[in-house]
């Protein structure tokens, strides 16, 4: 039963089904709930079309993402190729959001390359720094790699909602719940100079993280819920890179 089910899941019509089913209900979260902005500005050029930029947010977040960009402006997000990663594709091409797919373990080359071409072609794109693997909150490389390859700043983001389930996976996955308060919290933009050395590329990706932990933090309190604490030294799938 468990081998048919994964058949199941894996099988192209039923994900798309899935994702269709899947953008219905973030839809009907967006639109029952009461939104607030906080420093929205960081990100208006970039929905406007005329700045690209890198959208970085924690990957138990994913599932609210599509409130990260309220714009029909192209926008791309780095998938893991695995079936989940397939049924996001499928989720969020309902609102207007495209896919490259790739991972630091399958693909990450190549998947660089698209997205630095994106970037320099003036379309924004999206990145979980802790994705696909872990550990939870833990930032790693890629997001700062790609900014400096690309010269597009990366702009740290969280959504949250007052009404939510968290799930039993490695990152907590974040279910939003309809009729509800949301929140949107765009951290301030981080800039990677092409001639950084390896202890400033250190730096920061400490500084995104540490971003990206606070403007979780924060949101999480705009609506009333608790912060979802980064995982200890050695939890997750793979350590820190």
């Amino acid at each position: 039963m468990k081998r048919l089910r994964k058949a199941l899941f894996r099988n192209p019509a039923v994900q798309s089904v899935l994702g269709a089913l899947a953008a219905s209900y973030v839809w009907l979260v967006r639109v029952t709930s009461r939104w607030v902005d906080e420093n929205r500005d960081a990100t208006v050029d970039a929905w406007a079309g005329s700045e690209p930029v890198i959208i970085a947010f924690w990957h138990n977040r994913l599932f609210l993402m599509p409130y990260c960009w309220p714009s029909q402006e192209p926008f791309h997000m780095l998938i893991s190729s695995h079936a989940d990663g397939r049924l996001i594709s499928k989720t969020v091409s309902w609102f207007n959001i495209s896919t490259v797919t790739g991972s630091s373990s399958k693909g990450g080359t190549q998947a660089t390359r698209e997205l630095v071409r994106l970037l320099k072609a003036g379309t924004s794109v999206g990145i979980t720094p802790d994705g696909p693997r872990g550990p939870r909150m833990r930032a790693g490389d890629g997001a700062i790699a790609l900014a400096k390859l690309s010269g597009a700043t990366i702009v740290p983001a969280a959504v949250a909602t007052g009404g939510r389930r968290l799930l039993s996976t490695w990152d907590k996955l974040i279910v939003p719940l309809p009729f509800t308060r949301g929140a949107r919290v765009w951290g301030t933009p981080i800039t990677v100079p092409k001639d950084c050395t390896s202890e400033n590329l250190a730096q920061l990706r400490d500084t995104l993280e540490d971003s990206l932990i606070a403007v979780s933090n924060r949101a999480d309190a705009l609506v009333g819920q608790t912060t979802i604490p980064p995982a200890d030294a050695g939890e997750g799938h793979h350590a820190r890179a």
